[in-house]
């Protein structure tokens, strides 16, 4: 596909407005969650990967334990004005955060609140964000505006850590986050400057009770769902520890500095970038892309275990962010192509509670691997959690799907999903 074909979305104001506010905004989000792992793990703790793996339980665990509302939301409120408050807070959390690093106040304790309530926000905001592409772009175009949200979320993810690092170095942690809590006004002011006449009028789910019951039935009748549900929890729970594997690895196995760190943070986005375009450059996803993106980060995670020294750790987190982004990518499109427009919101809910909420399991049990076992085995733990997320996938696609089609059709005798509910016109 052309250039012009991988980029055909920003044709649209709208998505141009958002997606440049996005970019600001997600680099000192990443300068922010490298910054945090550091000051947990070397200045707040004597290079303690446990409570590394707690401050990612407390960010990430609201996303399942918010799910009953966040899907309900998605669907049913103003997805701009919820935004634009979900990206207030998390800003000001970050300030806060920053002030109190900078002046020398903070406490591995403030860490643990200021994680929990930024994940509360992050709970409402993540569904939101990732569904409220299809109100900027034509439909034929979702799948192109997905990869390159994700594109740019990796841009940033490779940008972010390394400006981090040399903040930290310079001037120091706090002032990270501080950047990074003026970096929402970015995304901010894109929000108050789109159109909002443009964005084509999309069918509200009824306000009923049951809503999430409703998105759980929905999704069982779905084994193409069900499957890709389960390979999120695997590679999501105990597989994306990327903050415990490459802070650790870094710290304790090639001693590097906080620029050091930032580095490696950053090459995994270079990965995850490739993985990212490549998806953009696609006319539609297939369900056959997430055993090849699967099988990628097993083998990733593999190499990375055993690299003998700090340069081809780098090159096997490369491996690991082409592997990652391509599953991660064709999970969220195809959730979004093939579900009902008015069970999107619940539908991708689910999808982050379950890419996400498994993190308050996984991140302290690789945490812990990483303490007393070795940095090294903790990877190990990621590269199974990959070849098992890869046996989901065959199995899927012998029993359940049609390889030989697209990928996403049933197969024949496979219950088709229930019809969608009478909605107001």
């Amino acid at each position: 596909m052309s250039a012009l074909g991988t980029f055909r979305s920003l044709r649209s104001a709208n998505y141009r407005i958002w997606a440049a506010g996005a970019l600001v905004s997600n680099i000192g989000t990443w300068m922010q969650r490298t910054a945090q792992d550091w000051l947990v793990l070397t200045q707040l703790t004597p290079h303690n990967a446990s409570a590394v793996g707690i401050v990612m339980a407390l960010q990430f665990g609201p996303q399942l334990l918010l799910l009953p509302w966040t899907g309900f939301a998605a669907d049913h409120f103003d997805q701009r004005k919820m935004l634009i408050v979900t990206q207030a807070v998390m800003g000001l959390l970050a300030l806060t955060l920053g002030v109190l690093t900078v002046t020398g106040l903070v406490q591995l304790w403030q860490v643990y609140v200021f994680a929990f309530l930024s994940g509360c926000a992050s709970a409402f905001d993540a569904p939101v964000r990732q569904i409220f592409v299809a109100e900027l772009v034509a439909e034929k175009d979702l799948s192109n505006a997905i990869a390159l949200n994700s594109t740019s979320f990796n841009m940033a993810r490779m940008i972010g850590p390394a400006v981090a690092g040399v903040t930290i170095a310079s001037v120091g942690t706090g002032w990270a986050f501080l950047l990074n809590g003026s970096s929402f006004f970015a995304v901010l002011m894109s929000l108050f400057f789109l159109r909002v006449s443009d964005p084509s009028t999309k069918v509200r789910a009824l306000r009923t009770k049951g809503s999430l019951t409703e998105g759980i039935r929905y999704v069982w009748a779905r084994p193409d769902l069900k499957a890709i549900l389960l390979m999120l929890f695997l590679i999501g729970t105990f597989g994306m520890n990327f903050p415990i594997f490459i802070s650790t690895m870094a710290v304790s196995v090639f001693h590097a500095d906080a620029r050091g760190y930032g580095l490696l943070t950053s090459t995994l986005a270079i990965g995850t970038i490739a993985g990212a375009l490549l998806a953009a450059g696609r006319e539609r996803p297939q369900f056959k892309s997430l055993l090849s993106g699967a099988a990628v980060f097993g083998v990733g995670c593999t190499l990375a275990a055993l690299a003998p020294n700090y340069w081809t750790f780098a090159i096997a987190l490369v491996i690991i962010g082409v592997g990652a982004m391509t599953f991660s990518n064709t999970t969220n499109s195809l959730m979004q192509l093939t579900t009902e427009p008015h069970m999107r919101g619940r539908v991708i809910a689910l999808r982050v509670a379950v890419a996400l909420g498994g993190t308050p399991i996984g991140a302290p049990i690789v945490g812990w691997v990483a303490d007393h076992l070795g940095p090294r085995w903790a990877l190990v733990v990621g590269a199974v959690s990959g070849i098992l997320a890869v046996g989901v996938a065959l199995y899927t696609l012998k029993h359940h799907l049609d390889p030989v089609v697209s990928g996403l059709a049933p197969r024949r005798g496979t219950p088709d999903p229930p019809d969608p509910p009478d909605t107001p016109q």
